[in-house]
């Protein structure tokens, strides 16, 4: 079977100006992955070859096998930009988006995707007058009105409230479950860490590091444990040791590093230790490693 999206060397200029360097991988049914960097790293001009909307330089993509062109049918989009349809209701932009699939609307797949998005209340009114959340909410469903079977989620989240946020990613899992994969980007690393299998890290158009959620995070960040004390300590050293004042002690140390292993280590007495905290390393922190100046 063919993956949902194969990218193989792309490679995307603009003038003198190389937006996309050589990046190639590949997405697996019912996975979401999620393409990372900061602004003007490449990741929406990726989408864009994607999407025909910007021929590559050189390069190939297929779409469960396919190049994009004859794939349509089997992506959904939602852009990073929000698109005004002037003076149309939102079900007849719905009406209007299933015809250029040659569908005509499935009223009960769309009530169940307006109530998911929390539009379904809102379905009779003009685009015109929805908020910027509920124009992008919009964009959710007109990218899964024809059922397709790969999802490109260009910043989907931007300008949504916490609470609706939330909703989201609730809805995304819900959709990886029904095996539809899913391209993710995002710059809240929050929700990049809790929906994506694996991801992808872009910097100046080249794809540095791929690998799971998990062992990046394993990989390029670490947890921060401090030590509140009841009594000063005679000074100690110890590698992972970053701070030591009367009051704590604070410590830099592996992700995958038991606390048992550093208290047999440092040796200090129980009675000494009045509280814990541990912060484990986030996105946030493998982002800032991964991409800090070399």
């Amino acid at each position: 079977m063919e993956p949902p999206l194969r990218i193989k060397n792309l490679t995307t200029k603009y003038d003198k100006l190389v937006a996309v360097d050589d990046v190639s991988f590949e997405i697996q049914p019912g996975e979401v992955f999620g393409l990372l960097g900061p602004n003007g790293a490449g990741k929406t001009t990726i989408i864009s070859n994607i999407v025909t909307l910007q021929a590559p330089t050189s390069g190939t993509i297929e779409v469960f096998g396919k190049p994009p062109p004859l794939a349509k049918k089997e992506v959904g989009f939602v852009p990073q930009e929000l698109i005004h349809h002037g003076f149309f209701s939102v079900e007849e932009i719905l009406k209007f988006h299933a015809s250029y699939f040659g569908l005509s609307l499935d009223r009960p797949y769309l009530k169940y995707l307006l109530e998911k998005l929390h539009l379904w209340h809102h379905r009779k009114k003009m685009v015109s007058q929805l908020s910027g959340g509920m124009k992008r909410r919009l964009l959710i469903v007109k990218a899964l009105l024809h059922k397709p079977k790969l999802l490109l989620l260009d910043e989907p989240t931007a300008g949504v409230d916490i609470e609706l946020r939330a909703s989201l990613w609730q809805f995304i899992l819900e959709l990886k479950k029904e095996n539809l994969s899913i391209l993710l980007t995002t710059h809240y690393l929050e929700e990049a860490e809790r929906l994506s299998d694996r991801i992808g890290i872009l910097d100046h158009g080249h794809l540095g590091k791929i690998d799971t959620t998990q062992k990046l995070l394993e990989k390029h960040s670490s947890k921060k444990v401090t030590l509140a004390l009841t009594k000063p300590l005679p000074s100690l050293s110890h590698p992972f040791l970053k701070g030591q004042s009367d009051h704590h002690l604070d410590f830099q140390m592996p992700n995958d590093t038991p606390l048992s292993k550093l208290f047999a280590e440092i040796k200090i007495p129980l009675d000494a230790i009045q509280d814990i905290n541990i912060k484990v390393g986030t996105l946030e922190d493998v982002m800032h490693n991964v991409l800090k100046p070399k």
